[in-house]
């Protein structure tokens, strides 16, 4: 048979056929069908939205979940992958929006729902045919012909499903609470939505310490410190701590001079008050709880609260650690605020808006509400005149996008009024950490809002001891961000004030004391008719369509449309006989992807086991930690019980190599198809998984790529090409008969050890999802062991004609190992291993459909392969110190000195000292049992370790290891363990790593000691070393002019070497003893030298020593 043979490395060329290749063969659905009824591994996708394009970082977790399930099918199992789409939600309306020009009040009046959510599902697969072509060219393999799409009605109807389940179980209801609201999106958020990462950021604002009037005192006021002075015209109350120690400080205001007493908590007096203006605190204490009651003048008199507002409560959570020790409360803005408000029975701040409904001061535009859209009747009676130059602000400037960046805010303009009145104490700006929207990038708002919640509440405990059951890749997630979370969860706000999205399938009558949850399609077509015969509904819409309620096929469901308006069109009749309407609430999308479980199977798959599964695996990044990893586990503990998956990687960001976060407005963005163009899947998915373990942040550098590129898989290129090259030379056929293991030479039983030891750690670390240390083993191996070890000291064995017994060993070694790589690297590289796989084992149409390889300990030789370790080891060292005096290993060296500390250790040596010695091109190695008086050794304390343990005794430490004489050092050394050291103020234990050991040079000699290995190497150069040397030296230019000459590695040549001066000498002395070996070494038939002045043109110049000298070559003619 002819091994294939390649003109270069060409990764993207590779990569190009082997996918074509892939969907010539369906090669995806046919490892599924090999695999038929083997052991099934669950794999849940993650599904992605196709409106905006994937980024590097999708290369990232895909390459992961690829590398896993791949792994899984070559262990046995069946890996069914099927995609998804995530279709609804703000990244998709908000797209939307800005492609027409609109905001969402324009929706319903400038654009219908029915034209604005036709064009929400057309914009959110606006990618998909790049997210295929990424898919495709990265290698993930899922199934994208048949994905799950959130906005398919069989979908939604089995949302519908699991909300009725949670509704029955009594973990659904409607409340009025203070919810993070994100004015720029128009809608409430969930807890988990405001906690993605990144949502909370520093933002410098002004904040505002302001003085409260006590009621009947003269010059008393109470401080309080606000971040947001713009909710202080809905304060009704003020906090204090029961337990807190207030005083009164006796002052003046800092900005109008007037005297005044301030009450504060007396921990925060210093960070108050100072030398600038007088103080005086005034004697005694008195605990919050004694302030409780007391009242004080409203600060910002706009509006007229109910009864009971303006004084002073208590609060458990107020603490000294900033501000004033006094907090100021609006209840309509703040979750906390509320809570002690209502228990003290102080009355939030409230506006009557034009409907004649109560509503916070700021309306869901983030503006203060507006004169014209409050109740005439409330205005006239509760609003003060003076509000009215202020009413339509928005509170935040993000909120108005015709604002010039440098506008003044209405935190400024009211503390600005503040001060005019001698309200405010201290004005300053401070930066401080504030909640973002997710996807609008502006400040929420936290708002009383009417919303549907899950009670997740109430499943806490049993979401935590599932937890405790899953696996995590990084452990510190499942343990500290998601368990952390899992213990401070609240309710989950599902409602979404929105027009794309899956309806909330709950019906009300208009007095909301009779509702019906629907949780099927069947069910609502039964619904439908009760309420057609109630006189409710005129005919049925579903029947009108075609709808069948039996029939669960597509093309049915597809005759119907459950999104809005068309779902709000069907109005259902109660029991008592009233009309219901749908709450026109959407939920949360991350409800969607969270239901992926149940919802991917759909209703016609209730009563098998993939309806709810529990996956064995999932990956995504670590922003779905309190996202999608959360509604998995939140759905599938309320529904089933049970986690949604055993095991989870959740990788890190894929920053640009300077750790800064990837952005287009940054142009540091890198593009994944032209990284695909330039460095091929393979390398880029190497890279991305070796580098750094996943959940670790990626600084992604394209130098690196380019790194995997060249030494990995340039390495094992080459080791192939050496293979392939001298196969088909030699016509090897793998098929023939196996030279026994035992019989094959030690380099070869080495590297088959290697092998099997590397199939062993390999696979533990593909059954740990340590994909890092699967690949890096590999890369080891390839690098260190098989080309810089095995290749390289054993490809004079190919060379000669026939076939020996001993190159057939070597062929067959090279061959098995090739094969072994192949097969354990295709999870990360998944198209260069299966080119070298079909390139080594013609007939088989992909690695993809073998098995891994299982380890055979009976060719594992520890002892062989720690010997072959000290040859690797010690050459490395004595190739250092050649490089430190600038001797080359062409040059030959008498002898190396080797400390033994024991016997085991010197057969170690002994069993590789041939393999060692050529090598490092040395002639002799001693072994000494006692170097003293001839090796000088160093020792020096750790005192990092040693100073844990021993603190103020290092110096005592240190004084005695200076005056440690040789002999000492030497037992130290053959201690191993530990040693005791003897001191006057006590014994000291020395463990190895309290201590190191170096070695001094010799005359003559030069030393060095790695770890527990000396070595000393003699570099005196004798005459017939030097002539050897100079023989050596003349085999490297040989060979170079033979590849430069194009000549095949058989062919035969004349080689003649023109010389003056002493090189002519120190050549023509090396020849009359070495000719044969120099000829030998580079197939040179004949070889002579001549004297310079004989040289043609053609010779071509070798540099030789500090001149040159000229060679030619040329092929011999039979």
């Amino acid at each position: 048979m002819i091994f294939k043979e390649y003109g270069g490395l060409d990764l993207v060329a590779a990569a190009d056929e082997v996918l074509k290749k892939w969907k010539g063969i369906d090669a995806f659905g046919k490892s599924l069908r090999l695999r038929d009824g083997a052991p099934e591994f669950i794999f849940f996708e993650g599904p992605p939205s196709a409106n905006g394009m994937p980024g590097i970082h999708h290369v990232m977790a895909r390459s992961i979940k690829d590398a896993v399930c791949r792994y899984k099918t070559q262990s046995g199992y069946k890996v069914r992958r099927r995609a998804g789409w995530d279709t609804h939600g703000l990244p998709v309306e908000l797209g939307v929006e800005k492609k027409l020009g609109i905001t969402k009040d324009d929706i319903g009046k400038k654009i219908s729902v029915e034209e604005y959510n036709r064009t929400c599902r057309a914009e959110v697969m606006k990618y998909t045919a790049e997210w295929r072509t990424l898919t495709e060219r990265i290698g993930y393999w899922v199934d994208m012909d048949d994905p799950y799409v959130t906005y398919d009605n069989r979908y939604i109807e089995t949302l519908w499903w699991l909300l009725k389940d949670i509704y029955g179980k009594g973990l659904l209801y409607k409340g009025k609470s203070i919810q993070p609201y994100s004015p720029a999106a128009g809608t409430g958020l969930s807890s988990h939505e405001l906690n993605q990462p990144g949502c909370y950021r520093d933002v410098k604002d002004t904040t505002c310490t302001v003085q409260f009037k006590v009621v009947g005192e003269d010059d008393l006021y109470f401080l309080a410190w606000t971040t947001t002075p713009w909710t202080l015209p809905s304060n009704t109350a003020l906090c204090v701590g029961p337990n807190i120690d207030y005083v009164k400080v006796k002052s003046s205001n800092p900005y109008t001079g007037k005297p005044a007493t301030y009450i504060v908590a007396e921990a925060l007096v210093g960070s108050l008050f100072n030398d600038k203006i007088p103080y005086e605190v005034l004697p005694g204490s008195f605990k919050g709880s004694t302030l409780v009651g007391m009242r004080y003048e409203q600060l910002i008199p706009w509006f007229r609260p109910d009864e009971g507002a303006f004084r002073v409560i208590s609060g458990d959570y107020v603490s000294t650690e900033e501000g004033t020790g006094i907090v100021h409360i609006a209840p309509t803005f703040g979750a906390d605020d509320a809570k002690v408000a209502k228990a003290a029975g102080v009355p939030a701040l409230m506006v009557i808006d034009a409907d004649g409904a109560p509503q916070a001061q700021v309306d869901l535009k983030g503006r203060f509400y507006r004169i014209e859209d409050m109740d005439p009747k409330y205005v006239a009676e509760r609003v003060s005149p003076d509000y009215k130059e202020w009413a339509g602000r928005y509170v935040k400037n993000a909120y108005d996008d015709s604002l010039p960046a440098d506008a003044p805010t209405l935190d400024v303009d009211i503390c600005v009024m503040l001060k005019r009145e001698g309200k405010a104490f201290r004005i300053e700006k401070k930066v401080h950490s504030y909640p973002h929207c997710w996807r609008t990038d502006k400040p929420v708002l936290y708002y009383p809002l009417n919303s549907w919640f899950i009670r997740t509440t109430a499943v806490r405990d049993k979401m935590i001891e599932l937890n405790n059951g899953i696996i995590w890749k990084p452990e510190s997630t499942g343990t500290g961000r998601f368990g952390k979370w899992l213990e401070n969860i609240q309710d989950w706000n599902l409602s979404r004030s929105r027009y794309w999205g899956t309806p909330l399938p709950i019906w009300r009558t208009e007095d909301g004391r009779e509702e019906k949850c629907i949780g099927s399609l069947k069910e609502l077509y039964a619904e439908i008719d009760r309420a057609v015969e109630a006189g409710v509904m005129k005919t049925n819409p579903l029947r009108d369509l075609g709808f069948d309620p039996e029939d669960m096929g597509k093309e049915n469901y597809d005759r119907i449309d459950l999104h809005r308006p068309y779902v709000d069109n069907i109005f259902l009749v109660s029991p008592s006989g009233k009309k219901m309407t749908r709450e026109t609430d959407l939920i949360d999308v991350w409800f969607d992807s969270g239901s992926m479980p149940y919802a991917q199977t759909g209703l016609r798959g209730i009563g098998t086991p993939d309806f709810g599964c529990t996956a064995d695996f999932i990956a995504e990044g670590v922003d779905q930690t309190r996202g999608w990893f959360y509604t998995l586990h939140a759905i599938h503990t309320m529904v089933s019980g049970t986690p949604a998956f055993r095991r989870v990687i959740s990788n890190g960001l894929v920053l640009d190599k300077n750790g800064d976060k990837m952005s287009k407005r940054l142009g540091n963005a890198v593009d994944p198809f032209k990284a695909l163009d330039k460095f091929g899947p393979d390398a880029l998915r190497w890279y991305m998984l070796t580098n750094a373990q996943p959940w670790d942040n990626l600084k992604f550098d394209e130098s690196g790529v380019e790194e995997v590129r060249r030494k990995f898989f340039g390495t094992l290129y080459n080791s192939y090409s050496v293979f392939a090259l001298y196969a088909n030379i030699d016509k090897f056929d793998p098929s023939a008969e196996k030279v026994p293991y035992g019989e094959r030479p030690m380099f070869d039983r080495w590297i088959i050890s290697r092998m099997n030891t590397l199939v062993k750690s390999v696979e533990a670390a593909y059954e740990d999802y340590d994909l890092t240390s699967a690949g890096r083993l590999v890369q080891d191996f390839v690098c260190d062991d098989l080309s810089n070890w095995y290749i390289r000291l054993n490809k004079k064995r190919l060379w000669g004609s026939g076939m020996t017994a001993d190159k057939l060993s070597a062929y067959q070694t090279l061959y098995e190992v090739l094969r072994t790589v192949a097969l354990i690297s295709a999870p990360i590289a998944p198209f260069f291993m299966d080119r070298l796989w079909t390139d080594l084992v013609p007939g088989s149409e992909s690695v993809h459909f073998e098995s891994m390889p299982v380890a055979d300990s009976s060719l594992v030789d520890k002892d062989l392969e720690e010997s072959m370790s000290f040859a690797q080891k010690a050459s490395s060292m004595v190739l250092a110190l050649r490089k430190k005096v600038g001797i080359n290993v062409r040059k030959p060296l008498a002898k190396v000195l080797v400390p033994v500390l024991d016997d085991t250790v010197k057969e170690h040596i002994q069993k590789v000292s041939d393999i060692f010695l050529t090598e490092v091109n040395v002639k002799e190695i001693e072994f000494l049992h006692d170097t003293t008086g001839i090796i000088t050794k160093k020792i020096k304390p750790n005192f990092k370790t040693l100073g844990k343990v021993y603190g103020k005794r290092m110096k005592e430490i240190a004084a005695a290891f200076a005056i440690l004489t040789q002999e000492q050092i030497a037992d130290i050394e053959r201690a191993g363990a530990d040693y005791v050291l003897h001191l006057p103020d006590g014994d000291v234990t020395l463990g190895k790593s309290d201590y190191e050991i170096s070695s001094e040079d010799m005359p003559g000699w030069l030393v060095a000691t790695e770890g527990t290995l000396t070595i000393a190497l003699d570099i005196v150069q004798t005459p017939d070393l030097l002539r050897e040397g100079v023989a050596r030296e003349l085999i490297h230019p040989i060979q170079n002019l033979r590849k430069e000459s194009g000549f095949e590695v058989t062919d035969r040549i004349d080689t003649v070497i023109y010389a003056g001066g002493e090189a002519y000498g120190e050549i023509s002395d090396a020849l009359k003893e070495y000719s044969e070996y120099v000829a030998a070494q580079t197939l040179s038939l004949s070889l002579s030298l001549k004297k310079m002045d004989e040289a043609p043109d053609e010779a071509s110049p070798v540099e030789w020593g500090e001149g040159s000298i000229k060679i030619s070559v040329e092929k011999h003619l039979k």
